[in-house]
C-alpha cells in the first residue's frame, strides 16, 4: 500500500501546461480536475491512516479514481492532439 498521493500532476507529468489550460478554461474538466482532487485526498488519508474507512469504501474510492482518471486522460489526449 502506498502514502503517496496520486496529484494530477504526478500523474501527467508532461501535460502541465494542458492541465492548466483545460482547468482555467473549461469548467466541465475543472468539476472533474476537482471531484478527482477530493476522491484522490480522501484515499490517501484512509491509507495513512488519517481517517477510518471500511475495505468496500476504500475500493469503492479506488474505482472513482480510475474512472475519473481515465476521463481525465481522454481530455488530456484529445488536448495535445489539437
Amino acid at each position: 500500500m502506498s502514502h503517496t498521493p496520486h496529484e494530477l500532476r504526478d500523474e501527467f507529468p508532461d501535460a502541465q501546461d494542458i492541465l492548466h489550460h483545460l482547468k482555467t478554461t473549461n469548467a466541465h474538466f475543472a468539476a472533474l480536475a476537482e471531484r478527482y482532487h477530493v476522491v484522490n485526498r480522501e484515499i490517501h488519508r484512509i491509507e495513512a491512516e488519517v481517517e477510518p474507512s471500511s475495505d468496500a469504501r476504500t475500493e469503492d474510492l479506488k474505482k472513482q479514481r480510475l474512472l475519473l482518471i481515465d476521463e481525465i486522460s481522454q481530455w488530456v489526449e484529445t488536448a495535445k492532439a489539437a
